[in-house]
């Protein structure tokens, strides 16, 4: 098994990436917490490649990530690109 984003990474993600001082649940803090689960996941799998279920469960994170970037780049295009700037995320193909 391998070990997902501790609380304390977590804390540090939320800290870096919040819009205000109480927020915990933007766009912004959801997008930076999957793309560091991602990471993770993505370490895992290039020891373990037979693991198809967290395969399954990377995919699922991926497509969460992109429904968010997108939902973030209709609602306000200058909060998107910032975002996708500091997460190093390439723009999708519609774009």
């Amino acid at each position: 098994m391998f070990s997902m984003l501790t609380a304390k990474k977590k804390q540090n993600i939320i800290g870096k990436y919040k819009v205000h001082d109480k927020d915990t649940g933007s766009s912004e803090v959801q997008v930076a917490i999957l793309t560091g689960q991602i990471k993770a996941l993505t370490g895992h799998l290039k020891k373990h490649k037979q693991d198809n279920s967290s395969r399954r469960g990377l995919l699922k994170m991926v497509a969460d990530r992109r429904a968010l970037m997108n939902y973030l780049s209709k609602k306000d295009k200058k909060r998107h690109e910032t975002l996708a700037k500091k997460l190093n995320l390439k723009k999708s193909k519609k774009e």
